[in-house]
């Protein structure tokens, strides 16, 4: 027999691997592995590449594709996300059951079918995220970074330990700044870390929340450590009352992997002591360049409001002459007109008088008592006073009567 009939074809051997696969793997089995890529496509199905690495170290031990159908993908993601509080990305580890399949064609993949949480999180973060939970369920989560920090802030009251290498850190950085700036600090000492740190660090928020008008802000700092000196900080009663301070607190605690529960609920976090004073000077640096700015602002504006009313004004003095004199020639012009109108109504009010007047004159004429005289008429007077009715005469009275051309005395008998 030739060594050809004894050779297998590729199709062959890819056919006895998937069947012993089959049947090593027939029912889905949980893996460890590290998500290195993982990618959505339009349908909603979700393809990764999987890998292990020596532990400490960032060689690549094993890798595989795996896939996850939409259908699968759709409720895994949401409730690896609400359960964990973190994205399902890649650079996380997971704990993963999965089907193993083999295709002569495409060769080893691996199709997920359900996911365990608890393995990526682990006990501490899965009590660190109760605790978030808690704190948003009570509506407290973002209060504090709901209130304004100064732009300057400059009063700054400081909670940790005053042998911490992190607090002198801070200080050396703060006070010897560059730009000068001032700031005003006072420490509330208090206890950084282990059982007693809970505890040590809300009394000296309850110090501070006596003077809390004297400050702009808390910061809360201290040097680095283990994840395990850092649980303090995971505290729902430590994050609750810092949720509740009226002033902005800022975090430095030191640990530059991870966010604690305090980092999450405070106004402003930053990773080190250090990064703090960072922080706080470039606030100070950032208002510094504001009042600059506007201090520029307001002296050019007021330079081009100077050259535009002087300019305004050089125009309205050119103009001035030609307005005055035409103004002038309208007034005059509206005098004539007013002049001759005045004297058409003069002479039409007088022309009227005149025309009364000789009505009047005419009526008077007419009903004079010498016309009425003329016509027969007389006037009888009585002590020089006209008689105008027969009792007011009596027998033996002296009288005249007086005619158009003379006057008659007589004696009523």
């Amino acid at each position: 027999m030739s060594l050809s009939d004894q050779s297998l074809s590729l199709l062959e051997l890819n056919e006895q691997l998937k069947d012993c696969i089959h049947s090593r793997f027939f029912s889905a089995v949980w893996i460890r592995a590290e998500i290195s890529e993982l990618h959505e496509n339009s349908s909603g199905h979700a393809y990764l590449e999987l890998i292990e690495k020596e532990a400490n170290a960032d060689f690549i031990l094993a890798k595989s594709r795996a896939n996850c159908w939409a259908s699968t993908y759709r409720m895994l993601k949401p409730y690896f996300e609400s359960t964990t509080g973190e994205n399902l990305t890649s650079g996380i580890k997971v704990l993963i059951a999965c089907t193993v399949e083999y295709h002569e064609l495409y060769g080893l993949s691996l199709t997920i079918k359900d996911i365990e949480p608890a393995y990526t999180v682990g006990d501490m973060a899965q009590k660190r995220l109760k605790t978030i939970r808690r704190l948003q369920e009570d509506g407290v989560f973002d209060m504090n970074k709901q209130l304004s920090l100064s732009k300057t802030p400059q009063r700054i009251a400081i909670i940790s330990s005053e042998t911490a290498a992190g607090y002198g850190d801070f200080m050396h950085q703060l006070l010897f700044n560059e730009h000068a700036f001032i700031f005003y600090i006072k420490l509330f000492p208090a206890i950084m870390q282990g059982e007693q740190s809970v505890a040590s660090i809300i009394s000296a928020l309850d110090a501070i929340y006596k003077v809390h008008n004297c400050f702009d802000a808390v910061l809360i700092i201290r040097g680095g450590g283990a994840s395990a000196e850092l649980s303090s900080f995971d505290s729902y009663d430590l994050a609750f009352n810092c949720t509740q301070f009226p002033l902005p607190i800022i975090t430095g605690i030191g640990h530059l992997r991870d966010e604690s529960v305090l980092d999450l609920v405070a106004h402003t976090c930053a990773k080190t002591p250090t990064a703090v004073a960072d922080f706080l000077l470039d606030c100070m640096d950032e208002a510094e360049r504001e009042i600059d700015y506007l201090q520029r602002n307001i002296v050019q504006l007021t330079q081009q409001l100077i050259a535009y009313e002087s300019a305004r004004l050089q125009k309205a003095s050119t103009k001035l002459p030609n307005l005055v004199k035409s103004h002038t020639a309208s007034k005059k012009e509206a005098l004539s007109l007013f002049e001759l109108s005045l004297h058409t109504s003069l002479r039409q009010f007088f022309a009227s008088r005149n025309h009364q007047l000789s009505l009047m004159e005419n009526e008077t004429r007419l009903s004079s008592p010498e016309r009425l005289l003329k016509k027969g008429y007389s006037l009888t007077f009585k002590n020089g006073k006209l008689v105008k009715s027969s009792a007011q005469l009596n027998k033996g009275d002296a009288i005249s009567s007086r005619f158009f051309d003379g006057t008659t005395d007589s004696v009523v008998s």
